[in-house]
């Protein structure tokens, strides 16, 4: 199964038939493979990954830091649920570290952003504390490449 959904995950788009050739699997087994992965949730969902930069005003993207007070018998995994419950809320990670959790959230400004934490994140009573951190330029995102096909700059060296 991990054939499968290793060519699915790198192009969503193969069909089934290509699957199959590319696997040595019949094309009846990859079909049922896909639907019982996409009924148990394995195969959540499909997207295009689109460079926003290049066809309109990208959004503005931060990461958060979460500090937060885990909860008995539930650890991190309720206040976690109130958060990626939040449309702001792109991903959302338990992390290792000086943070518990690492929010990423999309908004159309910084003020939107900053919004978002401090009325909706921060007032959280499990939250103790949050950093920040807005990105600033893409480079590679969920394996691809943004900035250039090789992904090399186009400044100068050295300024005249």
């Amino acid at each position: 199964m991990e054939d499968i959904f290793r060519i699915l995950e790198k192009d969503a788009r193969t069909p089934p038939e290509r699957i199959a050739q590319m696997t040595g699997r019949s094309v009846e087994e990859v079909r049922a493979t896909i639907k019982k992965a996409e009924e148990d949730r394995i195969i959540l969902g499909y997207r295009a990954k689109v460079n926003w930069d290049k066809v309109a005003q990208g959004r503005i993207l931060a990461l958060i830091e979460v500090r937060v007070t885990p909860q008995r018998e539930v650890g991190f995994d309720a206040v976690a649920a109130r958060i990626a419950r939040y449309p702001e809320v792109h991903s959302l990670y338990l992390i290792s570290g000086d943070y518990d959790l690492a929010v990423q959230v999309e908004g159309d400004s910084i003020y939107e952003i900053s919004d978002f934490v401090s009325n909706k994140l921060a007032i959280i009573d499990a939250v103790q504390g949050t950093v920040t951190h807005f990105l600033l330029k893409r480079f590679k995102e969920d394996g691809f490449i943004i900035q250039g096909e090789d992904g090399s700059s186009k400044r100068l060296p050295i300024a005249p």
